[in-house]
């Protein structure tokens, strides 16, 4: 089960978030997500945990728990949905540049 982690220190690292929530079970992994110019954390990662029984446990057990000074919030991860589709290409999918039509 996927579990997305919020209100994450700056000071929290990926090992930190892992030792949180080994105690409930077996964690196969935990990322926390950095902003892709600075390279700082953005406040919130994702912990892996294959057996769903544990990771239920690990959520109840974590969720609102000090970690650093900050309050975690720890919920099932929802599948990622775009917000908007996306486009490739030059002119965004309105069949080119230049706009219009000459007739």
């Amino acid at each position: 089960m996927n579990i997305y982690v919020g209100n994450i220190s700056r000071d929290v690292t990926e090992s930190d978030l892992k030792e949180a929530f080994a105690p409930f079970g077996t964690v196969q992994s935990a990322a926390i997500i950095k902003d892709k110019f600075s390279g700082e954390s953005r406040g919130f990662g994702f912990v892996e945990m294959p057996n769903k029984e544990e990771a239920e446990k690990a959520i109840a057990g974590i969720n609102g728990k000090d970690l650093k000074g900050r309050n975690l919030t720890a919920n099932e991860a929802k599948p990622r949905t775009d917000s908007k589709p996306r486009t490739g290409g030059f002119g965004g999918g309105r069949g080119g540049y230049g706009g219009g039509s000459r007739f």
